[in-house]
């Protein structure tokens, strides 16, 4: 039997060059080059960027797909090539190593004009993949005003890379190639280092890119993101507002875990990515994909605060909303309920009681700078950081969502580990609402829009503030709610009943 020769595509094979800046499959960026209509890859004068060029797999698609389509228009392959790669192809690199990568995939060379290149007309190695100087614009508080980056990281000497993304730092890519473009899509960078905290803090950047991708008002913008911006969060929060009230957007599809895009990579909330038409306006239609469920929905993004990711889970927020006025965000502290950080501990006395994170013993209540309402009546801690990580479910596909719920009595106070729900006028009413919390409803009401490992006040939301007189069950919560049974299926196929044995 003759041999079959597999011939792997190298871009499948690259490690990530961190969590940050993670390079796109082939399957991936053929995915989100699928959202623009086909015709664009008929019309020789369609210009296409990349704004964060790393692997050059979406300009290498993107170049494949003009080759083919303007065939007839083009019959000699040279002169097509050429004309693809110098006229209609174009990128941005965001460090000197992908810039060589991008090059050697879309060129066959790490030169353009070198003589293993598949283009014969450019006049300079970069070819029309560049990386033009950057530099970071530090303010006087020590952080980049275009990226957020900490001086103190990232002020480094020429020969290092500085990770001053161009594209973000002042570089119009209208002027360096003298076009505007069609199409601009990529996959950002996510975060960057802000020097926060104990120095692993970062923020956000890859909203920047969108923004600025939006400024320069291209026909079509498809980008991947983390979808951490669905419920807004650390510097995400008008982006979100912006987002949502955007009727542009006209898909979006998302994935609840990163690692079915991008294999072997965790990223917390998930990915998404959508596309973005300048000229049309209306409805979005979301695709949500979470391991073997796909579900496809029209809707306008702007219906809701935060954004939920699938239709059926919509359904039930709907229905919540529609027949409660008061919810539970009402009763939940901040963060930091009693003023504690979570580096408070239980000291040798003190008048109150401490619940941290790993002990519990006596606490001066001299120490305690907030929450005083709730010190000396019953309440709930529920604890801040999420059972699951980064909104995954397990194996099976469900979610435990709260990792610890517990009555808390008077002179009990906890440390920014834990959330306060409260106050109640008795013991009977507490313990009724820890019920209630471990319901599989209320935490599928919070897991609706919980996308990172921090539970907030902002997270019970949707959850309906009911009277704690009595205990509530499931099947109570159905009825009151008035879940049909392909709402109750869904509830009981992503959450695991409390207390069960993972």
């Amino acid at each position: 039997m003759d041999s079959v020769k597999h011939n792997p595509d190298i871009l499948t094979c690259l490690a990530n060059l961190s969590a940050d800046e993670v390079f796109t499959p082939p399957k991936l960026a053929t995915a989100v080059l699928d959202l623009l209509p086909p015709e664009l890859f008929r019309r020789p004068n369609a210009t296409f960027l990349d704004p964060v060029c790393k692997s050059g797999v979406f300009l290498r698609e993107i170049a494949r797909r003009l080759n083919e389509g303007l065939r007839d228009q083009l019959p000699d392959d040279q002169a097509r090539i050429d004309h693809i790669l110098m006229k209609q192809v174009f990128g941005l690199a965001i460090t000197e190593l992908t810039a060589l990568l991008s090059r050697r995939s879309v060129y066959c060379s790490k030169k353009a004009d070198g003589r293993f290149s598949i283009a014969t007309k450019f006049e300079r190695a970069e070819g029309n993949i560049r990386l033009p100087l950057s530099k970071h614009d530090w303010n006087a508080n020590g952080r980049c005003n275009a990226c957020g980056a900490s001086r103190s990281e990232y002020d480094r000497d020429d020969a290092l890379e500085a990770y001053a993304y161009p594209f973000v730092h002042g570089v119009d890519p209208q002027e360096i190639f003298g076009m505007k473009f069609d199409v601009i899509v990529g996959n950002p960078p996510y975060q960057m280092s802000d020097g926060g905290g104990t120095g692993s803090s970062a923020r956000p950047l890859y909203h920047t890119f969108v923004e600025q991708a939006k400024k320069l008002e291209p026909r079509f913008l498809a980008m991947i993101v983390p979808s951490r911006w669905f419920t807004g969060g650390k510097g995400l929060d008008n982006f979100r507002k912006e987002m949502l009230g955007d009727d542009r957007i006209r898909k979006i599809v998302d994935y609840a875990d990163s690692r079915e895009c991008f294999p072997g990579v965790d990223i917390a909330g998930g990915v998404n990515y959508f596309l973005w038409e300048r000229d049309r306006r209306g409805p979005c239609e979301v695709t949500s994909i979470a391991g073997p469920r796909r579900e496809v929905s029209i809707r306008q993004l702007d219906e809701l605060d935060a954004f939920v990711r699938d239709a059926t889970t919509l359904s039930v927020v709907k229905k919540t909303r529609a027949t409660h006025r008061s919810f539970l965000s009402s009763l939940c502290s901040a963060r930091k309920p009693f003023g504690l950080d979570s580096k408070a501990r239980p000291t040798h006395e003190g008048d109150l009681t401490l619940v941290s994170s790993e002990s519990t013993g006596a606490f001066p209540s001299s120490r305690v700078t907030a929450g005083t309402e709730l010190i000396h009546r019953w309440k709930v801690f529920v604890s801040k950081a999420s059972s699951d990580h980064g909104g995954q479910a397990d194996k099976s596909g469900k979610r435990k969502v709260f990792a610890r719920v517990m009555t808390a009595a008077p002179g009990v106070v906890c440390s920014e580990s834990y959330l306060a729900i409260g106050p109640f006028d008795s013991e009977q009413e507490a313990t009724n609402t820890v019920s209630f919390l471990t319901t599989r409803v209320v935490r599928y009401l919070v897991a609706a829009t919980l996308y990172t490992q921090n539970i907030t006040r902002e997270r019970f939301g949707f959850v309906p503030n009911l009277p704690m007189f009595r205990r509530w069950t499931d099947p109570d919560l159905y009825k009151e709610l008035n879940l049909d049974e392909t709402e109750i299926s869904h509830v009981e196929a992503t959450i695991r009943p409390w207390g069960e044995v993972e």
